[in-house]
């Protein structure tokens, strides 16, 4: 029974990650560099960028970043295509995404 419940543990896994690279793979090619975006996010909120990731949020894709500020963390979000700050947003002291 242990070795059925392995195996199908396994397959289940296997297919949440096939989904979510399926996701990723639908991702429009940003016109926005990650370079160019994490600059736009430095030049709003200097800090150390402890990070980054290309998603998609708020009906757009988008580069976010989570930079390392005195004490708190401040979530900078660019948009992949324009370059345009779409978020800008205190996390506190600890990232809650």
């Amino acid at each position: 029974m242990t070795k059925v419940f392995a195996i199908t543990a396994v397959a289940v896994a296997g297919l949440a990650l096939g989904g979510a690279a399926q996701a990723r793979t639908n991702a429009p090619t940003p016109r926005v560099s990650k370079e160019q975006a994490m600059k736009i996010a430095l030049a709003v909120a200097p800090g150390k960028i402890t990070d980054a990731e290309y998603e998609k949020e708020g009906g757009g894709w988008r580069w976010s970043f989570d930079i390392r500020q005195k004490g708190h963390i401040q979530e900078i979000g660019v948009d992949g295509q324009t370059g345009k700050i779409v978020e800008n947003s205190n996390e506190g002291k600890v990232d809650h995404d």
